[in-house]
């Protein structure tokens, strides 16, 4: 009597995982239908705009975290999947309102609100499929897909802004403490040889996102105390500033004391990731030392 029951109750499990991720497919496959023309933009930004590349990655990385952490998620579904109609109508609302457009509202604003309306109904169709405790388990991939919201264009100009004044400042801290003569007025660097601006390039705003992106996964999947998770993230920007100075402090140096070609040949316009590595490192060896307090705080204490 035990295995036929046993037997029947997994083919009721089996069964019932098949009819909620079909449901699941069915509510993504209408999302790709009704938000296209959004997806397609976003894409198209991504693309072509050096503050937007990171976009490409997100749905990938969110996919994997969601099947490396699948053990998380509670064997047996609630049915309490109300508020994932209340989401999804939100949703449904949203994407209605900016189809409509008018001239009062700018196109980059419009597909952030798109992108973000996508997200919810994403957002929603996993409570009413999976349940709430679904979400719960996987909060944190599933709110990485907002990331998939391009930032509207005042925002990015700011922190570009941002980055470039900061990294004049640091630039310029570090001529001083190589001894380096040099003069600074806003985003102009003067030093003997070189006159230099730090132009929106110099802000290296791709690197920076991506560089900010990375910290985010390597926060999560090996920090478990919030406050030491906040850290780090927060950390980013200013390693983010740091290896811009390291960058306009290498190239200016090479090309006044090696060889002026540096000044305008591959580091200065392909060396973006050697420079991210150099933040990716900054970002470890803070992670390293932050893990260090995370092992210490569960140790036990001796008797």
């Amino acid at each position: 009597m035990t295995g036929p029951a046993v037997s029947e109750s997994a083919n009721r499990a089996a069964s019932g995982d098949f009819a909620k991720y079909f449901k699941l497919a069915i509510l993504v496959a209408t999302s790709i239908v009704l938000w296209w023309q959004p997806l397609f933009a976003a894409a198209r930004l991504a693309l072509s705009s050096d503050a937007h590349t990171h976009i490409l990655l997100i749905i990938p990385l969110s996919v994997a975290l969601i099947y490396f952490e699948r053990k998380r998620v509670p064997s047996i579904a609630s049915q309490t999947g109300w508020p994932g109609w209340i989401v999804l109508s939100a949703a449904l609302l949203l994407r209605t309102f900016t189809a409509l457009r008018t001239s009062s509202r700018s196109p980059d604003v419009v597909l952030s609100l798109s992108m973000f309306a996508l997200v919810l109904w994403w957002m929603g169709s996993v409570v009413i499929c999976c349940g709430p405790g679904t979400i719960r388990a996987l909060l944190f991939p599933m709110c990485f897909l907002l990331l998939l919201v391009p930032a509207p264009n005042e925002v990015v100009d700011w922190f570009t802004q941002m980055l470039q004044y900061q990294s004049a400042v640091a630039s310029a801290l570090l001529f001083r403490i190589a001894q380096v003569p040099v003069t600074r007025d806003a985003l102009f660097l003067s030093i003997p040889g070189l006159d230099i601006e730090v132009a929106p390039q110099c802000s290296s705003i791709r690197s920076s996102t991506m560089l900010i992106v990375i910290t985010l996964l390597l926060a999560h999947l090996f920090l478990h105390s919030n406050w030491r998770k906040g850290f780090l993230v927060a950390a980013s920007v200013p390693f983010a500033v740091a290896k811009n100075a390291v960058r306009i402090f290498t190239i200016a140096e090479l090309g006044t004391r090696v060889d002026s070609d540096y000044l305008d040949g591959k580091l200065h316009h392909s060396g973006g990731i050697l420079f991210l590595a150099i933040g990716v490192v900054m970002v470890i060896i803070l992670l390293w030392i932050l893990r260090r307090g995370d092992v210490r705080k569960s140790e036990p204490r001796a008797q």
